[in-house]
């Protein structure tokens, strides 16, 4: 997740099925058809997976099993990305942001996995990027452990501001620099489990140029590979990591990849009261999910500008519901198919402030049965902050709610309830 002002996103994107798939996209069209007709949800999931299993190449099934440990997680943002803590990127904050105790609730909550938002530009040094500092690794090893620790796994998500990815999107010399970072922060964690630990290239690309994005992404996963040749690597789409920006671009040749998209739509409800995208968003509260032409009024009258209110008056009239939503994640699902690939969702989730607490968790459920319905493994944001699965005031232990536990299909730990 990137404080960003979301803008609109280009289709397009190549949809041809070789006749060699047609068989399983007959096995899938069938469990499509089960989803319609309200068959068991856990029957689709593993209907669809089997599918993706049954054709696999043996290393790409060492894949999946792989994914298996990224079924069900939690993005653990502002401890060393996203920093808004007047203390920084300090020893200090690193020791008192998210502590053990954090990392053990996630693990009672029923998660699986975390992924671990990491901004390199604190530890980037230009010209030498490979020569990472050894105290600021030595901070992040000690949080990467203290998860292993509670069994979850972990991925290292570089996740840095707007002004460092877009020079990649401009500068050659800085992507090579880029690579040589990746390089030496892959070997430093290719010790460590690779059936636990993965690598996410990067958070949320801003590259306008789609082909620039794909040559960019190989260059920094062969890196990656050099460093560690045994875990796998998580890629995105060139913009925002959006689904439609996946199914744009063919696989990368490394058959240990697991393809990742975010999912906010439709984003006018998700991001409602926020002040750092679209302005008009920050006038709405409370709109309504599932939508219709006529509960939206009330809200969308809230938008002083006709024009963007009208923003507001078509979210009603796209009726956003379950099947909307399962309709917009099919669509990744029939590209994992096409591909024999596996696809998660490393971000999706509400803003809290604004939202109606039962719409919002009526909307992360949505997005997580779609997600599992084909068998996708998901990572809501976040834990703590605006979008958080818990409240966390300092010096105090964090809170969850129950709520949204129960719209992630997890279990409010005994010591919470």
């Amino acid at each position: 997740m990137k404080h960003r002002t979301r803008a609109g996103v280009q289709t397009g994107a190549r949809f041809i099925v070789p006749p060699r798939f047609i068989g399983a996209a007959a096995i899938f069209a069938a469990a499509l058809l089960c989803g319609m007709q309200d068959c068991n949800a856990q029957s689709s999931k593993d209907s669809f997976v089997a599918i993706i299993q049954s054709s696999a190449a043996p290393d790409t099934r060492d894949l999946l099993r792989h994914a298996d440990h990224l079924r069900h997680g939690i993005n653990l943002s502002e401890w060393f990305a996203q920093v808004y803590d007047q203390k920084g990127y300090t020893k200090e904050h690193f020791e008192e942001w998210t502590t053990a105790r954090d990392i053990e609730l996630i693990e009672a909550m029923g998660f699986d996995h975390v992924r671990l938002s990491v901004n390199p530009q604190p530890m980037f040094r230009r010209g030498q990027a490979d020569r990472i500092p050894e105290e600021y690794l030595g901070y992040l090893d000690r949080a990467v452990q203290m998860i292993l620790a509670r069994g979850l796994a972990v991925i290292i998500d570089i996740h840095p501001d707007s002004d460092f990815k877009q020079k990649l999107a401009t500068d050659d010399s800085f992507v090579e620099q880029f690579a040589d970072y990746w390089r030496a922060l892959a070997r430093h964690y290719s010790t460590m489990n690779p059936d636990l630990v993965s690598f996410e290239i990067l958070n949320e690309p801003e590259f306008h140029d789609r082909y620039r994005w794909e040559g960019v992404q190989s260059k920094l996963a062969v890196a990656i590979r050099e460093g560690a040749p045994k875990h796998t690597i998580i890629v995105a789409g060139a913009y925002w990591s959006s689904e439609s920006e996946l199914l744009f671009f063919d696989p990368l040749r490394d058959p240990n990849i697991i393809y990742n998209f975010h999912f906010y739509d439709p984003h006018i409800f998700t991001h409602q009261g926020a002040t750092w995208s679209t302005n008009y968003v920050h006038y709405l509260k409370e709109l309504p999910y599932p939508s219709t032409p006529e509960n939206v009024q009330e809200a969308a009258a809230l938008i002083p500008d006709a024009v963007n209110r009208l923003a507001a008056i078509h979210y009603g009239l796209e009726r956003w519901n379950a099947a909307r939503i399962d309709g917009e994640i099919w669509q990744v699902a029939w590209w994992a198919l096409r591909w024999h690939v596996p696809v998660t969702c490393n971000e999706f989730g509400v803003y809290r402030k604004a939202a109606n607490p039962e719409d919002r968790a009526a909307w992360i459920s949505d997005v997580r049965r779609a997600l599992e319905k084909y068998g996708m493994g998901w990572t809501m944001w976040d834990y703590s902050g605006g979008f958080g699965v818990v409240t966390k005031q300092e010096g105090h232990a964090a809170v969850p709610d129950a709520v949204t536990v129960k719209a992630l299909g997890l279990k409010m730990p005994a010591a919470a309830q």
